[in-house]
């Protein structure tokens, strides 16, 4: 990291898979079929996603091309600090709740503004 420290590799790969779940779900695909077509077996993109593997740097670029994005983008929420940085996961976390959870969320949120 830019500051002089480094993430534990269980860190980063709790992290990676994290974000990489994210983009996913946001590109509203399935872990099965985002592993076929990157002409994978249909549990790969679930083994990373399960920490129990870190893609290659050439499939870590297929993933970025399927997804659309750059890797400066995926790894955009890794260099964030402080607020900023649990606003981003507060962001990623609530890809995974049902409208009733935003919901009761928001009512919460709204009354600590006031």
């Amino acid at each position: 990291m830019a500051d002089g420290s480094y993430m534990h590799e269980s860190e980063f790969k709790k992290e990676f898979a994290a974000r990489l779940a994210v983009l996913r779900n946001n590109a509203g695909v399935s872990a099965r079929d985002m592993s076929l077509s990157l002409g994978q077996n249909p549990g790969y993109i679930n083994n990373i996603e399960n920490l129990k593997t870190l893609p290659s740097m050439t499939m870590f670029f297929k993933i970025c091309d399927f997804l659309r994005i750059t890797p400066a983008d995926f790894f955009d929420t890794f260099k964030k600090k402080g607020k900023n940085s649990k606003v981003g996961e507060l962001s990623q976390i609530l890809e995974f709740l049902d409208s009733k959870q935003v919901d009761a969320l928001y009512t919460l949120v709204s009354e600590l503004n006031k």
